[in-house]
């Protein structure tokens, strides 16, 4: 592909949560879903993400009961066929923001919002990508940009005509905890909550690396002494070849049996 099929391609950002010794920022998951729900979850379902996987990670029980039980879901059908609405539990999962597709093209211009449960994992560029994408629309396309009717230029999306617009501004969101809200922020935040979203077994997987290491540097130490205290004495061994003496009038009488072959 040309470049400009292809995409500007995103520079590499120091993500603390890459590193092998360091996991998630649960402040830094409370503010990303924060400015999902605020700005992204009106086009962007979350499909994949069920409410009891928020607590403890970003919410607690109680939060996210509450948010749980904001929105309404299908019971099974009764004895007469019907189906009534419930609140919502924790065992429930994060709604679509449509009813089905085609009311999400309709809503769209015809573009159909992609679900961000599994953005991350993906898009080639992984968090990377997506940060560069949400910071990196121009003021106005540069000279020589041909942009589509009702597609905006971005530079990092394939083709650099996307239909969604801007969405992050400065002071857009109110954290609860008082950061700042710029751009930048939030895209950093709301980008390693889509990591997790993507990725929540991670701080489980980098700890239970850490003990697999551990414990397998012990038992290969281990298994170092075993070898040498078991083979030391075959390791060491010297196999040496005495001939039988020689008989008759050809043995000459200043040579020593065996000699050849011993030291």
């Amino acid at each position: 592909m040309t470049p400009q099929e292809e995409g500007l391609h995103p520079a590499k950002y120091p993500w603390e949560h890459e590193k092998l010794y360091k996991t998630f920022d649960h402040g830094t998951l409370r503010r990303g879903f924060q400015v999902y729900r605020e700005v992204c979850s009106s086009c962007h379902s979350l499909s994949r993400v069920p409410y009891r996987t928020l607590v403890g990670n970003m919410m607690t029980v109680d939060e996210a009961k509450g948010l749980a039980e904001e929105n309404e879901y299908d019971t099974e059908p009764n004895d007469e066929g019907e189906i009534e609405k419930r609140p919502g539990k924790l065992s429930d999962y994060i709604p679509n923001p449509y009813k089905n597709d085609e009311a999400a093209r309709a809503a769209n211009n015809g573009a159909l919002p992609p679900d961000l449960s599994l953005m991350v994992k993906a898009r080639h560029g992984g968090c990377n990508y997506i940060f560069s994408l949400l910071t990196g629309y121009p003021e106005e396309p540069p000279a020589g940009a041909v942009v589509a009717s009702g597609l905006n230029f971005n530079p990092y999306f394939p083709g650099t005509g996307i239909a969604m617009a801007r969405v992050l501004y400065d002071g857009l969101v109110d954290y609860e905890d008082g950061t700042k809200a710029t751009t930048s922020q939030m895209a950093k935040d709301v980008v390693e909550f889509l990591n997790w979203s993507a990725e929540p077994e991670m701080d489980d997987r980098k700890r239970m690396g850490w003990k697999v290491m551990a414990v397998g540097g012990v038992l290969f130490a281990i298994s170092i002494w075993v070898k040498r205290y078991k083979w030391v004495n075959v390791k060491t061994r010297r196999l040496l070849y005495d001939p039988p003496p020689m008989k008759g009038p050809n043995r000459p009488d200043n040579v020593t049996v065996g000699s050849a072959f011993r030291k």
